[in-house]
């Protein structure tokens, strides 16, 4: 009696070991590193332990694996026998044959150790993991990381011959977690998110967003025939007169070609002396433009604009001809809607 209630005990802490790697299986799978790395910043050292064990997931995976194996073999091994003889006895007491006692107990003993291990053994810590992934990582995944560095040269022996058998069907072993996204599955959870209620987008930003990064420079850029544009005969009082009706800080300056050669500040018309007034503006002073294919990315053109600190450029074909020129607040308010400027005429 005594041994089958040993075998009870040790049935209990196979039952739970199995539980442990399933949870930490599908927690190292379905945790977002994005929600980890804060608190590893923040020195939370489950945290850390976590990262690292996310950068190595097919090492965790193996060790899971190997885990949930030798357990579940244990609980056969253990379990099924302690029950068998603990259902014999009653069975036997109340008059039931030898070969029929022992073939009942047989099957009450596996019926309920398969019951108990896919109910509590796996699907209960499959869910929970599933249901709180970081949190359940942040518990779960440092034991693992511990338990795989103690049995790290059986799992790599192991983890290589599946990484072998992957590489001869054609596939592509992975070391680390899979935790980005492509655009099209975000936008895809935006849709899905938008749908169920639980994310609202009432000013279309988020929708603009999306269709930004499909946006060429030629869908966006103003034409040079649409352009309020000036000339290199220019003069302060012409700019002024610009300023006061358009509102406008910068304006493009038009070459005999119809090509745009680069553009006047409003801080270049900023004269009260006679003298100067009505005198074209100085051709040397006028303010170079960068050029940017019209066949480029909105986004690419956005980040060449930052990083030159240019509010405008110029847009070119593939020939090389000037077509148009590309404003950063159009770009902007392709992102956020229409812009209502003050000082717009």
């Amino acid at each position: 009696m005594s041994s089958d209630l040993m075998g009870l005990f040790w049935f209990a802490v196979l039952l739970a070991a199995n539980a442990f790697f399933v949870g930490a299986e599908f927690a190292v799978i379905s945790a977002k590193r994005a929600q980890i790395e804060p608190k590893a910043e923040a020195g939370n050292p489950a945290a850390k332990i976590t990262l690292r064990a996310m950068e190595k997931v097919s090492l965790m995976l193996a060790t899971a694996q190997l885990g949930i194996t030798v357990s579940s073999l244990l609980i056969l091994v253990v379990a099924e026998p302690a029950i068998h003889h603990l259902v014999e006895i009653p069975l036997k007491a109340v008059g039931v044959g030898e070969a029929a006692s022992a073939v009942t107990g047989f099957i009450i003993a596996l019926v309920l150790v398969t019951y108990l291990h896919v109910v509590i053994g796996e699907m209960l810590p499959k869910n929970i993991a599933i249901s709180i992934p970081s949190s359940t990582a942040l518990i779960l995944t440092p034991a693992l990381y511990f338990i795989a560095q103690l049995v790290k040269p059986l799992v790599w022996l192991l983890n290589q011959v599946s990484n072998l058998i992957l590489r001869i069907f054609g596939f592509s072993p992975r070391d680390e977690a899979n935790t980005a996204f492509t655009l099209e599955q975000v936008e895809g959870i935006v849709s899905a998110s938008q749908k169920e209620g639980t994310l609202a987008d009432g000013s279309g930003a988020i929708g603009k967003t999306f269709e930004f990064t499909e946006k060429k420079v030629a869908d966006v850029a103003v034409s040079v025939e649409s352009l309020v544009a000036m000339t290199l005969g220019s003069t302060p009082a012409d700019l002024q007169q610009a300023v006061a009706e358009h509102g406008f800080s910068r304006y493009p300056v038009i070459g005999p070609q119809a090509d745009i050669l680069g553009y006047w500040h409003i801080k270049d018309g900023l004269s009260n002396d006679e003298a100067v007034i009505n005198q074209p503006l100085p051709s040397k002073r006028l303010r170079a433009m960068i050029s940017i294919p019209e066949t480029t990315d909105l986004e690419d053109a956005l980040a060449q604009m930052r990083k030159s600190g240019a509010h405008m450029v110029r847009s070119f074909t593939s020939s090389g001809k000037v077509v148009g020129c590309l404003f950063l607040e159009d770009i902007i308010e392709e992102l956020v809607g229409e812009i209502e400027d003050a000082t717009r005429r």
